[in-house]
């Protein structure tokens, strides 16, 4: 079955206009695949821009503060992609003299970057003929060849890159690899995939049995792991407390409040005796106000509670890496997104 000319027929009529089409410069064509990595295309185009008019260079990026890198990240989640983009632009500069390399293993070694990025910048910045295989393209084929391998696994990968690469055009690998994942993206949708027009519904396997909504197939998910987490709020001389998460957890390089995590939800009186347990502190501490929020990410579910504490004196934080700031200087620091959602919501009643 070959696909190529009805997709570019499809994709010559139906492609966006994006910022990183229609160029070669792989610095911009890697960060924009890194930034839209599980990612919707109208929320990464203005991390986009801002990163590209922040850092029009790889070298700018390189010698940047990892602070600054993160905090332009803001918002984005799956901060490691960050970090990995900040360290990879250095082995660019180290190992290439700021020049990315026009070769598929050596872009893969670079750090945070995978097989479907390698593939993307290999294509898109050098011509070179690496199908790439993302979320659209994997769902796509699979409905196309009703493959019921499950994409989640190694072995999906391999059968996925097979049937590409007998596809794939030696002459226009670029334009086939945008197309494919646009198509997906358009066209064969998650959910409500526009059938009825669709150029392959005489050849699609999905369609013709009926089965479009079997496809993909999924391995089921690992378990989700329940975090509790108790933030202080400390009010102190029109600071807050702050500290940068260590790491080998979550959100690591990022600023958040004094955190205490407990095995089970607290109330709020236990909640405050278990830090000042640990601090020594209770006294003059008045708790104003509590607030609660769910945060899902992909492995993790986390209930965090913020306690609002006026406190009449400055909280002994010995034992706690912490240092106090001035509201006005918060935005200089890179906060979670957990963070970034109370900040929001004082600043919406304060207004």
């Amino acid at each position: 079955m070959q696909i190529v000319f009805k997709l570019f027929q499809w994709y010559a009529l139906n492609k966006r206009v994006l910022p990183w089409r229609e160029i070669t410069d792989p610095y911009k064509i890697w960060l924009s695949e890194i930034i839209m990595q599980q990612t919707q295309v109208q929320q990464g185009l203005p991390y986009y821009n801002k990163f590209t008019d922040r850092f029009p260079t790889v070298n700018d990026l390189a010698n940047a503060p990892e602070d600054e890198v993160l905090r332009l990240w803001q918002g984005l989640g799956y901060y490691s992609r960050a970090r990995n983009l900040h360290a990879a632009a250095k082995q660019v500069i180290s190992d290439y003299g700021g020049v990315f390399p026009a070769d598929y293993n050596k872009l893969l070694a670079l750090k945070g970057v995978g097989e479907y990025t390698a593939a993307a910048i290999a294509s898109f910045a050098f011509g070179l003929p690496f199908p790439v295989v993302d979320g659209n393209v994997y769902r796509f084929i699979s409905r196309l060849y009703g493959i019921t391998e499950p994409i989640n696994t190694n072995a999906s990968r391999k059968i996925f890159t097979a049937i590409l690469n007998d596809q794939i055009p030696p002459d226009t690998p670029d334009i086939f690899n945008s197309a494919i994942m646009e198509f997906g993206a358009l066209h064969c949708k998650p959910q409500n995939p526009l059938c009825n027009s669709c150029p392959f519904n005489n050849e699609c396997y999905a369609f013709r049995t009926n089965t479009v909504k079997e496809f993909p197939v999924k391995a089921a998910k690992k378990k989700v792991k329940v975090r509790y987490f108790n933030y202080f709020d400390f009010q102190f001389d029109g600071g807050f407390y702050l500290n940068k998460r260590p790491a080998g957890d979550i959100w690591q390089g990022l600023y958040e409040f004094p955190l205490l995590e407990t095995a089970e939800p607290l109330p709020e009186y236990e909640a405050i005796k278990a830090f000042s347990d640990i601090t020594g502190n209770e006294k003059g501490w008045k708790l104003q106000e509590t607030k609660h929020f769910v945060h899902k990410l992909t492995h993790q579910t986390i209930y965090a509670s913020f306690f609002k504490v006026n406190c009449a004196k400055k909280p002994d934080m010995t034992g706690f890496d912490h240092q106090l700031i001035q509201s006005e200087e918060l935005d200089k620091y890179p906060v979670h997104r957990l963070l970034e959602k109370y900040l929001l919501l004082l600043q919406e009643e304060h207004d």
